[in-house]
């Protein structure tokens, strides 16, 4: 489906987690000099205005990165992402945020590789433009990022990571993920696979969690499973009330990062008095 826009959820809640996790895993493969490809499966359009056009229509950002924006009293890692979301925004006001690629872009070196596919017809163009400056680093296709996933693995490096990042509007993206990753992890057995997750009270998001998780243990790599809920579910069953990222291969000690800043977040984010974080894996 080709109706979803992540414009509308620009810097929300979960685009919080999600990049600051990012961030956390990209830094962890900065520490070898070896270089290595990332790959982003649902790229977006790469950069949104804030105070115009589908993310000015909610405005989800004022729950999401406009909380961080003037803290002071941010831990280190939230400080790290407020700061490289505020290159973005030279006159201090919040006005852009940066989606997953040009996030990543702020924090690999000039050697490694980005390899982004979109097939949305509006965001392709928009992500194409926006990566221009860095085209001997990012190659961009117009492309189903399910399908081209296997052709790129493995990156020549034999280093890597891969984010999955679908709409779920379709309940055939479940599926589609638990294929990507298992295949992925044939040709790439090392890699590090980050799916990123609403919570949603659906039973297909439940499978899915389920099913990684299982495939994980057949393939016997190390599992972790973060979720931030901002909120209570609603009453009638409907909307998103948090998110979650489950990744595979995860650095050593990325769970004991998170836990100092995640109980932070977890306040500055919350809507209500059932805000909570999870966070599970595999030893």
């Amino acid at each position: 489906m080709l109706s979803y826009r992540h414009a509308f959820h620009a810097g929300n809640h979960a685009d919080v987690l999600k990049h600051c996790v990012l961030i956390a895993l990209l830094r962890h493969l900065n520490q070898k000099e070896t270089p290595y490809s990332y790959i982003d499966t649902h790229a977006g359009a790469g950069l949104y205005s804030l105070t115009e056009g589908y993310a000015a229509q909610n405005a989800e950002f004022l729950g999401g990165i406009a909380r961080l924006w003037k803290r002071s009293d941010l831990p280190e890692a939230l400080a790290d992402y407020r700061d490289l979301v505020r290159t973005f925004n030279p006159n201090a006001a919040l006005r852009f945020y940066p989606g997953s690629p040009l996030i990543a872009q702020c924090v690999m070196r000039a050697n490694d590789k980005l390899r982004l596919f979109e097939l949305h017809p509006s965001d392709y163009p928009l992500l194409a433009e926006h990566c221009r400056p860095m085209k001997r680093q990012a190659q961009v296709q117009k492309a189903d990022g399910f399908a081209g996933l296997k052709a790129l693995l493995p990156p020549p490096s034999r280093r890597g990571l891969v984010l999955i990042d679908p709409s779920f509007e379709s309940r055939d993206d479940c599926r589609q993920i638990i294929a990507a990753v298992k295949e992925g992890l044939k040709r790439f057995a090392t890699g590090i696979f980050a799916v990123w997750y609403p919570c949603l009270q659906r039973r297909d998001i439940d499978d899915l969690r389920r099913k990684l998780r299982a495939l994980s243990v057949n393939n016997k790599p190390q599992w972790l499973d973060v979720t931030l809920n901002i909120q209570r579910p609603a009453a009638d069953g409907f909307g998103m009330h948090g998110s979650g990222l489950f990744i595979i291969n995860p650095p050593w000690q990325l769970d004991a990062s998170l836990r100092q800043w995640l109980p932070f977040l977890t306040g500055l984010l919350a809507h209500d008095d059932a805000a909570c974080f999870t966070l599970e894996q595999n030893r």
